[in-house]
């Protein structure tokens, strides 16, 4: 028996006037997941507790299997885990996103024009991100560089007690100086961010982005601090290896600490321009090295959402189901019985152009025990059915009938 879990992270929406009162799902043409709606288990399910924030890093947890509540120590030191970087017990690691801000004079007043530097890519942010190190590293920070905007800060000896210390795509087009931390230990973290802008606008790349008409990558945004996280290894949890394929250094590092086999693929990006291709055959490559579960997960509509794009984010769910699903199937098909889990980790509502706790629709199919399902796979498909899930690690399980 094999196992696959499609995890189409943000997918889950509100209704749209703009597509006549519809959801991206309900838009989307996905001839593949519709048609296993139709012979499979369609619910609901909470993935994000109550008390939690609706991070991916929480709700990918609840949909692997571990309860965030128990296991959950932040949300960057899972990233660290992802770019190789080994924290000792007295670390404390920050998520260190590479934003654009506005030019307004006091930073306080300045406003939150882009969570990702206009999406800048891998190979100009490590450039910045040495940049910043040499400037502000020493031997309390130390800066290493992830992928496009997403990166890590290490703290020595440091602290979690940081006040509130916002996610930057929850607060995209807003002045940003109400979301900055006044706890006072994190008076430095954000002194150093203030820092940041004038140092890295002075860079040769930001100068030849802006004369190309892009964004420039002129701040960093601390968030998301965090301990070194210990996780039961999925094998012993579940009985089953597992396989992870994600462009995202968070899923990555899940995968990591929970002892998952990790494929990384050239040309994935986390959003819509990502290589569903190459996700396709990775996950196949992993089946072929024996892994009985395999978890894809696409960043993609999350991306869509967060940055209000509606027709992109119809797109990308097309994409998911024509370039990774239909290939999948015929792959699963290969190896006889098997159970596919298709479902977002938290929905990224087009109109807040972030996350929220709402219940997401799940799809689950049996090839060998086909069930009597629905005509479309979506929000309002699943809340038909009265099947209601409220505890999300127990999704695992489910897949796993165990």
């Amino acid at each position: 028996m094999k196992y696959m879990v499609l995890l189409c992270d943000g997918m889950a929406d509100r209704p749209l006037k703009e597509l006549g009162g519809a959801t991206p799902m309900q838009k989307a043409y996905k001839p593949n997941m519709d048609c296993l709606a139709k012979t499979a288990e369609i619910g609901l399910v909470k993935t994000v507790a109550d008390g939690l924030k609706p991070g991916s890093d929480v709700a990918n947890l609840s949909v692997i299997g571990y309860d965030p509540v128990i296991c959950y120590t932040g949300r960057s030191p899972l990233e660290a885990a992802s770019i190789g970087v080994d924290l000792k017990p007295t670390d404390v690691a920050l998520r260190c996103n590479l934003v654009t801000l506005s030019d307004d004079a006091d930073y306080n007043k300045k406003t939150m024009v882009d969570y990702c530097a206009g999406d800048i890519s891998t190979a100009e942010a490590k450039v910045l991100i040495e940049a910043v190190e040499r400037e502000f590293g020493n031997e309390k920070y130390k800066f290493y560089a992830g992928v496009s905007y997403r990166h890590c800060l290490v703290v020595d000896n440091g602290t979690t007690e940081l006040g509130d210390m916002t996610p930057p795509h929850d607060i995209s087009d807003r002045v940003i100086g109400q979301y900055l931390s006044n706890h006072e230990n994190s008076a430095e973290l954000i002194n150093l961010m203030k820092r940041s802008y004038d140092f890295l606008m002075e860079q040769p790349i930001n100068k030849e982005r802006i004369a190309k008409g892009l964004r420039p990558a002129n701040s960093v945004w601390l968030w998301g601090e965090g301990k070194k996280p210990m996780l039961e290894k999925f094998v012993d949890k579940y009985g089953k290896t597992c396989g992870i394929v994600s462009a995202v250094d968070l899923i990555k590092g899940i995968g990591i600490c929970a002892g998952m086999k990790i494929i990384d693929v050239e040309g994935a990006t986390g959003y819509i321009d990502t290589n569903f291709e190459g996700k396709m055959q990775a996950a196949a490559e992993h089946y072929k090295n024996g892994c009985d579960v395999v978890y894809v997960h696409i960043e993609a509509p999350d991306e869509c959402g967060h940055r209000g794009e509606i027709d992109n984010k119809v797109k990308s769910i097309e994409l998911i189901d024509q370039k990774i699903l239909g290939p999948m199937l015929r792959v699963l098909e290969t190896y006889g019985d098997y159970r596919i889990l298709i479902m977002p980790d938290h929905p990224t509502p087009i109109a807040i152009k972030t996350h929220c706790s709402d219940p997401v629709p799940y799809l689950l199919f049996d090839n060998a025990h086909k069930k009597n399902g629905v005509d479309c796979f979506c929000e309002k498909t699943a809340e038909q059915t009265g099947i209601y899930v409220d505890f999300g690690p127990s999704m695992m399980g489910k897949l796993l009938d165990l």
